[in-house]
């Protein structure tokens, strides 16, 4: 089924993700192409309508054109957001009942034919028709996207495919064991766990450097997941999480080019696939989630957070080791839980823990204590590239805190993080 579209071109700068998602939030299917694409190009994708975005005042002197003049002689209608700041572009999305919706659906007169459930039919379909009778393979990480892309593939093709997961002992506390039970259990799914957590720490033993830690940890995930994959036999293809953010973020046009996205952390050269899926390449986080629902996923998977791919080790400063992740597990499990509780957890983009490599002086049962500090991070944002500090009520925090410092051993501070990104950024490390 072909979808009503509107194309964005972007003419550089940084990549906006906040036009797009106002659009598909209005069920009408857009996509981002550069400014340097053809006319023809452009007209051979047959839009309702085109948006610019991006650039600067140089690149703005561009509207008059003869590109955009061919444009509009075909009577496609053109909506020109390349001088709305970035500030002014929040203000855009949230006129949308204006701005962007009467553009839509006044002018260019879209039906909004972009829904989650027609995507999973439609994508079930294509995806069951290219992989025909072959083999898949999918490294789950008990993401939101490896998880959906993996159930979609599932759906399509059942035994078909196989999930590698690999344990590698820097998960938050009982995750390894729910990942399992919802893919094992409740949607049947051939999965192969590799407990490889000993093999992580050991590469992890004395390491402090944060890029260190990454570097051993995308290192470590190739070599088991080529392991696990040779025995396998032939597989024709690999199955990847890439999302639309992703993309953008890659690089469209001249856009810049935030950082490169390399899902499974880097494809083993040596294993042969006839091709890579990625069935949610034209969607945005918050569409990937309610795939994820159409899909029948638990919504506690559904909810979760965006989760580095070196795990805890990036979250435990300086060097990681089994006491420390044990520290660092349950001091985030109760700040999850307490969030959760109020409710918060909808609202909240990101919330955890950081076990600091800082030790302070403190007392518990009258005796004087040199324990570790735990320091606590919860952030608005959209998609990551920016983000505020949340207002926690006060009330929550110290709940938090109490139970912190009276439940977890060796720890007795706990305090938190008020910085936006930028200057920091959202991780520690």
């Amino acid at each position: 089924m072909k979808h009503e579209s509107i194309i964005i071109l972007d003419f550089g700068g940084q990549p906006n993700h906040l036009v797009p998602r106002r659009v598909r939030e209005a069920n009408v299917y857009c996509e981002v192409l550069p400014s340097s694409v053809s006319v023809d190009a452009v007209i051979a994708k047959e839009p309702k309508g085109i948006i610019l975005t991006g650039g600067s005042p140089e690149t703005d002197a561009i509207g008059d054109n003869q590109y955009i003049k061919e444009i509009q002689k075909l009577g496609i209608p053109v909506l020109d957001l390349r001088s709305v700041t970035t500030k002014a572009e929040e203000a855009v999305g949230s006129r949308l009942n204006n701005v962007l919706k009467s553009f839509l659906f006044d002018e260019c007169k879209c039906r909004g034919d972009w829904t989650m459930s027609s995507f999973v039919e439609e994508c079930v379909y294509e995806l069951n028709k290219r992989i025909g009778d072959k083999k898949v393979l999918c490294a789950l990480s008990g993401g939101v996207d490896s998880s959906v892309s993996a159930l979609l593939v599932h759906k399509a093709v059942g035994k078909q495919l196989t999930c590698i997961f690999v344990d590698h002992g820097l998960l938050r506390k009982d995750e390894s064991e729910q990942v399992e039970k919802v893919f094992k259990e409740q949607f049947d799914i051939n999965l192969i766990k590799v407990d490889a957590r000993k093999r992580f720490l050991d590469r992890l033993k004395g390491v402090t450097d944060p890029e260190r830690k990454r570097k051993i940890i995308g290192e470590e995930f190739i070599r088991v997941f080529e392991e696990e994959a040779r025995k396998l036999g032939k597989v024709d293809f690999l199955v990847q999480g890439t999302i639309y953010p992703d993309v953008i973020e890659s690089g469209v046009g001249s856009a810049a080019l935030v950082k490169s996205h390399h899902n499974v952390g880097g494809l083993p050269e040596n294993i042969d696939f006839s091709g890579i899926i990625e069935p949610l390449r034209d969607l945005f986080k918050d569409e990937v989630r309610v795939v994820g629902r159409e899909l029948g996923m638990p919504e506690k998977l559904v909810q979760r957070q965006p989760f580095p791919g070196p795990g805890l080790a990036v979250r435990t400063i300086g060097e990681v080791t089994e006491e420390k992740l044990e520290i660092l597990r349950a001091a985030d499990a109760i700040f999850r839980e307490e969030i959760e509780k109020v409710g918060l957890n909808s609202e909240i983009w990101q919330y955890f823990a950081i076990l600091t490599d800082m030790r302070s002086t403190g007392v518990r049962e009258d005796r004087r204590t040199y324990d570790y500090t735990v320091a606590l991070r919860a952030i608005y944002s959209i998609d990551g590239m920016t983000a505020d500090w949340a207002r926690i009520p006060y009330d929550v925090l110290a709940r938090v805190s109490d139970r912190i410092v009276s439940e977890v051993e060796h720890v007795n501070r706990v305090v938190y993080d008020i910085t936006t990104k930028p200057p920091a950024t959202i991780e520690w490390e």
